[in-house]
């Protein structure tokens, strides 16, 4: 037993050895893992072979419990998903083919974009997506029906402007809290907002939106409210009750259509860049600009203005190579380069000089070869255009250079050394008729304009195409004298205009023609109107309303309308428009000259359409004016008495249209809406109601000057009759008609469809603009307003008043919650108007009255009512 036991012992020690040895320490686990995974597997296939078969016993157990399915139900299922349903929707949605067509295909790409590219993943059943285009075109239906039955004319005339006036007037008495505002430490936006806010609660009293434009969570429960009250209007009672339906559009309109479109009317950036389209038509004036930018407190416009004038100068001075070749043809290149050269020159030698100045003033060594270097620039300069060894040789009388090269030698070099020498080249490349002026007469001139967009006139030929016609018979006209006339006790300027037309076979013939300014006015307008493009050419010398028979102004104006003459009868300018010429002849005849305008047009030109065309005209330039005129009659409005503040309510309620205002005894002058406080007298012209009411606001002439506001007031009043006010109306309601005609909305959706889904494929979300292209906008906005402004606007209010005026109308743009308000109180406006049947002045008291401002305000009420 022994020896069989280590037998056994032997052989089984030999064995694992061997298998060790075989396969290795690790083989164990090995093995016991195979071992694993046999088992493992077995019972798997086991459970899963069972689970199929249980599930095909159970299944036959169910089948032996139920009859077998018709024959006839069967065939019936599959003839149904045989049958293709018919689709039939009415396409009819407002009455108007012109506005129906391109409005079905924004539908039908809002619900491809929208809703059947998620639509389809979960279903093929298309029954969803009729019903959903079925209800859009239902609520289009009662929407169309509703707009027809509302007369537009009050909202656009009347409730429009009023909401706009008294938008402002409420930034305005913000503003002027801010000036004394105690809390130093918050910030500046933040402060304004605030005070406007508070100026909301004391004009409507019973509503605050500064919850609903400063809290995105109150703003998004607002417009899910105001957007079920909508469809609750709108849509059919069967698909309202239906609430999976109800909140899948609210949300669709709350948060995908109204929200975005709130973001975008409210930015600030997109309101400057829409005054900017509204002004398109104006040309920029250089002064405004000018104005804008000294009067600017934000250093990154500044900054943003500054860098684009850079990359414009650098881009102009690349295309600089026709004047170089012009100045190379003519033999004066050198006197071109000499007067670029200096002008590097001096800037970096003012820059070099303001350098060392600093480093003496902090007490620093200034390095020793800042002098040498300038030395050196200024010689290089001399040895290269003026010197004996130059070529070629700046042409400039010796005495000069010899004076100038002594200056080198023995003075240290200025930013102004070669100034003299310069102004004399400048001189000579400026008078000499072989340069400046025979380059205007050259084909290079007018190719220049043409790069410029300066002429853009169709009938446009190029200069060098070689088929152009003579241009000999072109006249030319000078005026030489002024002559003041007195007819019947009214005194106007008489300008003699001397004209030389020379023939084609070289005779001259020369006669003397008699104009006033008005002509030229008359002229100007005409020709203005047929060539759009020589607006931003031809600037007429503006009007004066005072002093205007001073000699020293009448000589101006003579040189002024000189300058005009020159230039229109310039011979590129006549080869770029030739159709312009019968207006000139007819203009220079020596006759009575034929208005084709006259007072009327004149009236309506300089006065009435810069305020009527909502800021769209095209201004002559502005001219800086004398704020005297203001500020004296401020001085004496001071002690003039308030003027009447009764209500013509009864016009206002049977032809304005608009709701019944407070009782008198309750109104506070300050705190009220605008339409609450014009004069009794005002009548039911809309031109008149629009001016007083802007120009109250926007001017401040109501807090500042009663005796100032009556005076314009009445000025208004005798041209609205002098221009048949009454016609100027019937335009104005045409004009709303016009507006808001089948054709006009049709054009609206196209342009609609066509800017979000550009060629039928939905627009990319544009990135945001740069804040250097945000800050250009700005200044842009800033100059296009105040460079429409017209002269006449100017000389009765003052240039001071009316910039301040429009700075306080831009200003208001620039805050986001503030512009949010506007656009609440506009859509507020414009439901009231649509649904005046409904409680819609109610509800929106009962939406607003959640803000904490509106309880603080009615205790602060109660306890001055207690104290009383």
């Amino acid at each position: 037993e022994m020896l069989a036991s280590l037998s056994i012992w032997g052989w089984g020690g030999l064995g694992v050895v061997l298998f060790l040895v075989t396969f290795g320490p690790f083989a164990i686990f090995y093995l016991a893992f195979y071992i694993f995974c046999f088992i493992g597997g077995g019972f798997a296939v086991t459970l899963l072979y069972g689970k199929i078969n249980s599930e095909k016993h159970l299944e036959k157990c169910e089948h032996s419990y139920l009859p077998s399915t018709q024959i006839g139900i069967l065939k019936t299922l599959d003839e149904m998903k045989l049958e293709i349903k018919p689709i039939k929707i009415d396409r009819r949605l407002t009455g108007s083919s012109f506005i129906d067509e391109p409005l079905q295909q924004v539908i039908q790409f809002a619900l491809r974009d929208y809703i059947q590219y998620w639509y389809y993943t979960l279903s093929e059943d298309e029954s969803f997506l009729l019903e959903i285009r079925q209800t859009l075109q239902n609520a289009l239906v009662q929407f169309s029906t509703r707009s027809k039955e509302v007369d537009w004319q009050p909202y656009f005339t009347t409730r429009l402007v009023d909401d706009f006036a008294t938008h402002l007037r409420v930034f305005r008495k913000a503003q002027d809290r801010l000036t004394d505002r105690e809390d130093k430490q918050r910030d500046i936006m933040e402060e304004l907002v605030d005070s406007f806010f508070e100026a909301e609660v004391e004009m409507e009293r019973k509503i605050c939106r500064d919850v609903v434009c400063t809290s995105h969570k109150d703003e998004e429960g607002f417009l899910r409210d105001l957007c079920e009250l909508l469809l609750y209007l709108l849509l059919p009672p069967g698909d309202f009750h239906n609430k999976n339906m109800r909140y899948f559009l609210r949300e669709v309109l709350a948060r995908g259509v109204l929200l975005p479109l709130i973001n975008q009317l409210s930015d600030p950036d997109y309101i400057n860049q829409f005054v900017i389209w509204m002004i398109r038509d104006s040309s920029c004036n250089y002064e405004a600009f000018m104005n804008i930018l000294k009067m600017t407190d934000k250093p990154a416009e500044l900054e943003a203005v500054k860098d684009k004038v850079l990359e414009e100068l650098q881009y102009l001075r690349s295309l600089d190579t026709a004047g170089d070749d012009f100045m190379q043809a003519a033999g004066a290149q050198a006197e071109l380069f000499f007067w670029l050269t200096v002008e590097g020159y001096r800037v970096t030698a003012q820059q070099q000089l303001e350098a060392m100045e600093g480093w003496q003033k902090d007490g620093k060594k200034q390095p020793s070869t800042t002098k040498g270097l300038l030395k050196a620039a200024a010689l290089g300069v001399y040895e290269q255009y003026l010197s004996d060894k130059a070529s070629p040789r700046v042409q400039v009388d010796e005495v000069s250079v010899t004076k100038l090269g002594d200056k080198l030698q023995k003075d240290d070099p200025t930013p102004e050394i070669f100034d003299e020498i310069q102004r004399k080249v400048y001189e000579l490349m400026l008078r000499d008729e072989r340069y400046y002026p025979s380059f205007k007469q050259s084909p290079l001139y007018v190719r220049m304009l043409a790069e410029l967009d300066m002429l853009k006139e169709p009938s446009y030929r190029g200069s060098d195409d070689g088929d152009g016609e003579s241009f000999n018979g072109s006249p030319t006209g000078s005026i030489n004298l002024v002559r003041v006339c007195n007819d019947h006790g009214k005194t106007y300027a008489l300008y003699a205009i001397t004209v030389v037309r020379r023939n084609q076979d070289g005779s001259e013939d020369c006669w003397k023609t008699y104009r006033r300014y008005s002509d030229f006015h008359d002229f100007h307008m005409r020709i203005t109107e047929q060539f759009e493009n020589l607006a931003s050419i031809l600037k007429l010398p503006g009007k004066k309303t005072f002093n205007n028979m001073d000699r020293e102004f009448l000589e101006k104006r003579k040189k002024d309308l000189n300058a005009y003459l020159q230039l229109l009868l310039n011979p590129e300018m006549v080869k770029a428009c030739p159709t312009l010429i019968p207006y000139v002849y007819d203009f220079l005849e020596n006759k009575a000259y034929s208005k084709g305008k006259g007072e009327f047009a004149r009236k309506i030109d300089t006065f009435v359409n810069p305020l009527r065309s909502s800021m769209r005209n095209v201004s002559n330039a502005v001219k800086a004016l004398p704020d005297s005129l203001a500020e004296g009659m401020t001085k004496v409005s001071d002690n003039m008495g308030r003027m009447s503040e009764r209500l013509g309510q009864d016009i206002k309620q049977s032809i304005l249209k608009v709701p019944p205002l407070l009782p008198k005894s309750e109104i506070d002058p300050d705190h009220c809406r605008v339409s609450a406080q014009l004069d009794d007298n005002v009548d039911d012209n809309i031109p008149l109601r629009v001016m007083l009411l802007l120009m109250d606001e926007v001017f401040d002439l109501k807090e500042k000057n009663q005796w100032l506001r009556r005076n314009i007031k009445n000025l208004l009043q005798q041209l609205i009759r002098a221009t048949y006010g009454d016609t100027i109306n019937r335009k104005i309601v045409d004009h709303v008609d016009y507006l808001t005609s089948p054709e006009q909305v049709a054009d609206y959706v196209k342009k609609f469809r066509d800017s979000y889904w550009p060629n039928g494929i939905l627009a990319e979300t544009p990135p945001r603009r740069d804040k250097s292209i945000r800050m250009r906008t700005r200044v842009a906005a800033k100059t296009s307003l105040l460079g429409i402004m017209p002269d006449e606007l100017k000389h009765i209010i003052g240039a001071d008043t009316t910039r301040k005026g429009i700075l306080r109308v831009f200003d208001m743009f620039q805050y986001q919650p503030m512009n949010r308000r506007l656009v609440y109180v506009f859509l507020e406006g414009f439901l009231e108007t649509m649904f005046p049947q409904y409680k819609f002045p109610e509800l929106f008291v009962k939406l607003h009255s959640r803000s904490p401002r509106i309880h603080r305000y009615s205790q602060k009420l109660k306890s001055s009512s207690l104290k009383r």
